[in-house]
């Protein structure tokens, strides 16, 4: 009796030893704060910092315009488990973002709430415009421009300021996520040495871009950003205005058009044919190739991208 006692009592022990381990992973990733993130790149710094102790998806995919994102199903399931939701902020996702915040009917993540986090308040924000602004502008931001993120400076700002949310949400893993950030912030700053190394013999180079996307990246390895092949901020390209930046790009000897990979290249290859420049695509996002998955690998591809253009086109 005793004998087939003992029997039970194994198998119970061995019952309960594998609901424990099958129950454990679950309370495990269970504890980790679910992030969504407007864009690849916020998600790309968010995973940085917040390392195994968060789940984190971008809505907006790194190839797509972030101004022009559509509004899918699976964005509202998505926001609704979110713990915390990081937007570019500056009106960048107006066109899409706010109906869904709203209707996710998710308390967390509405505006103003604990869970939500604007990450412009953290950056160096450029062209605040001045005076009044009118539709006949094209899209110009009131608040300022909205691509801080190809600045590593604001890279640093805006990890920092996730870290310090997520510590706020989850104060047993504080520590966890300022030494992740520190680390981040060594990484970027010796990542940085190299960059600006590449790009200094380029230093005041005239350049055009597509959209006024660059700013930030301009500034900070010394690029001069003379024009655009929009007339205006979200206005297609005209006749009259693609011969005015022709006859510039020849007057001033621009060699280098910047364009986002989701435009067409019809009109800015027909530039450069003209003015005998040339068409980069470079990435603005995280994600904008499958290969570039990382924030570092980002201005390692469009650094390279660019010096080579550079050297090709003196």
């Amino acid at each position: 009796m005793n004998r087939v006692f003992s029997k039970i009592e194994l198998l119970l022990t061995a019952v309960a030893v594998l609901a424990v381990s099958l129950v454990a992973p679950t309370a495990a990733a269970a504890k980790k704060l679910n992030v969504i993130t407007a864009t690849t790149d916020l998600a790309a710094l968010a995973q940085e910092v917040g390392g195994d102790k968060i789940n984190v998806e971008a809505m907006a995919k790194g190839y797509q315009d972030p101004h022009f994102v559509e509004a899918k199903p699976s964005f509202l399931l998505k926001l609704r488990q979110a713990d915390m939701l990081i937007v570019v902020g500056l009106q960048l996702e107006i066109g899409w973002l706010p109906p869904l915040i709203t209707q996710s009917g998710n308390s967390r993540i509405q505006v103003g709430a604990n869970g939500y986090l604007d990450a412009s308040q953290f950056s160096q924000i450029l062209e605040i415009p001045q005076g009044s602004i009118t539709r006949a502008m094209g899209d110009v931001h009131p608040l300022g421009n909205p691509h801080y993120w190809l600045d590593p400076d604001n890279g640093r700002r805006v990890a920092k300021g996730i870290a310090g949310k997520l510590a706020e949400m989850d104060p047993e893993d504080a520590a966890y996520f300022q030494q992740r950030e520190q680390d981040f912030e060594r990484r970027l700053a010796e990542a940085d040495k190299k960059w600006q190394a590449d790009m200094k013999p380029f230093r005041g180079r005239k350049v055009i871009t597509y959209h006024n996307s660059a700013p930030n990246f301009a500034h900070h390895f010394g690029l001069d950003v003379v024009g655009f092949v929009e007339p205006r901020p979200g206005i297609p390209p005209t006749p009259s205005h693609t011969i005015e930046v022709i006859n510039m790009m020849k007057r001033d000897h621009v060699k280098v058009i910047m364009v986002e990979p989701y435009f067409d290249r019809k009109t800015p290859d027909s530039i450069a044919r003209e003015s005998g420049g040339t068409v980069v695509e470079y990435l603005p996002s995280v994600g904008g190739l499958k290969e570039v998955t990382t924030y570092f690998q980002l201005f390692d591809y469009d650094v390279a991208l660019l010096t080579k253009a550079f050297q090709a086109n003196p």
